[in-house]
């Protein structure tokens, strides 16, 4: 192999056996006498040329390998380093999300809330416009709709549309504080258009991607994609028959009711589809926006405990209220296992990753 190196411009054969061994007892063609390197005067290139002895600690080849080795082993600390700081990373943007929506609840409270109880009714509604604003983000800032339910966000469309046509016209079932005053509505219709623009990327724009194979809630007897019927029709008779009479109005009172009700059931079928993943794997967007609606149903669970008797039919029986706490702590029981994994997730900064069968009781 012809060298590259400072002794190798001028032409010479490197010998394999190392450098110590090269000669130059031949002048060149045409009976040029080059000056003489290292050897006596007249004997031309005659002089033998030994290179500098490889430093202490071996061969040419010894170094190299052992190069070699600390490079692999360097590869491998960048590697692991590279992961530490990916998880630092997602850890820190997971907490600026919950922060963030944190810092705005202690603001509107004590900017718009007057410090009444009933505040829990605006923070829960809240949570919930913050994870359908959370899925927006993820759909339309990837381009995909993995691991969506279109069956869960059509019924909480059922759930926003049904609540807004009681509390706009009237006052019944309004958060009694200022947030009853305008911020309660606007918050409902906010999370309206959000679920409604989630469900579009879901069914327009993504819907190569959307995995119907999973989302298969309810899918016995009716066509594909509307499963969710199995959910939607059976409350809303229940809702028609059991409901308060806050409002004094047939038609508004079994609104709210059927918007409570269907609320508790419509994360059955996000939880069936995750459950369905082969892998278990669920995106960590993905999981904070069901993390924040189970989060708005803690809050609202906590003010009904303490107001669920107001619920009460014209008959002054308290039936209503009973199902309505009966219906969101079911709910709550369903994503204790969610709430525990996505625990693990956030604080290990890893995927959420559920387990085939779990207590969830929904597969």
């Amino acid at each position: 192999m012809s060298s590259d190196g400072p002794y190798g411009r001028h032409g010479f054969n490197a010998n394999p056996s190392g450098y110590g061994g090269n000669s130059y007892s031949q002048p060149p063609a045409g009976g040029y006498a080059a000056p003489s390197y290292g050897g006596a005067p007249g004997q031309g290139y005659g002089g033998s040329y030994t290179a500098p002895a490889p430093a202490s600690g071996g061969s040419y080849g010894g170094v190299g390998s052992y190069d070699m080795g600390m490079g692999d082993k360097s590869d491998e600390d960048k590697a692991k380093s590279g992961k530490k700081s990916l998880a630092l990373e997602s850890l820190n943007n997971n907490v600026l999300i919950w922060a963030g929506f944190f810092t705005m609840s202690l603001m509107v409270y004590f900017m718009l809330s007057g410090g009444d109880f009933s505040f829990l009714m605006t923070y829960g509604a809240m949570a919930r416009m913050f994870g359908f604003g959370i899925l927006n983000v993820k759909t339309f800032k990837s381009h995909r709709a993995t691991g969506v339910s279109i069956k869960t966000l059509q019924l909480y469309c059922l759930v926003f549309f049904f609540r807004l046509t009681s509390i706009i016209r009237h006052e019944g079932y309004l958060p009694y504080d200022k947030s009853g005053d305008w911020l309660y509505h606007l918050i409902e219709i906010m999370a309206l258009f959000f679920t409604a623009s989630a469900l579009y990327g879901c069914l327009i724009p993504f819907k190569s991607t959307y995995q119907a194979d999973l989302d298969t809630f309810g899918e016995m007897n009716v066509p594909p994609g509307f499963g969710a019927v199995y959910l939607a029709v059976p409350i809303g008779i229940i809702a028609i028959f059991i409901h308060p009479n806050l409002n004094s109005d047939f038609l508004s009172d079994t609104a709210w009711t059927y918007a409570i009700y269907l609320e508790s059931a419509a994360l059955v079928p996000q939880l069936y589809m995750f459950q369905k993943q082969a892998s278990g794997v669920v995106e960590l967007l993905t999981a904070h926006f069901v993390a924040a609606l189970g989060f708005g149903r803690c809050m609202e669970f906590f003010f009904w405990i303490y107001s669920y008797h107001e619920l009460a039919n014209s008959a002054g029986s308290k039936l209503p209220g009973y199902l309505a706490l009966i219906a969101q702590f079911v709910q709550l029981v369903l994503m204790v296992d969610f709430f525990w994994y996505y625990y693990i997730a956030v604080k290990n900064a890893t995927p959420l990753v559920l387990p085939q069968h779990t207590g969830m009781g929904i597969v």
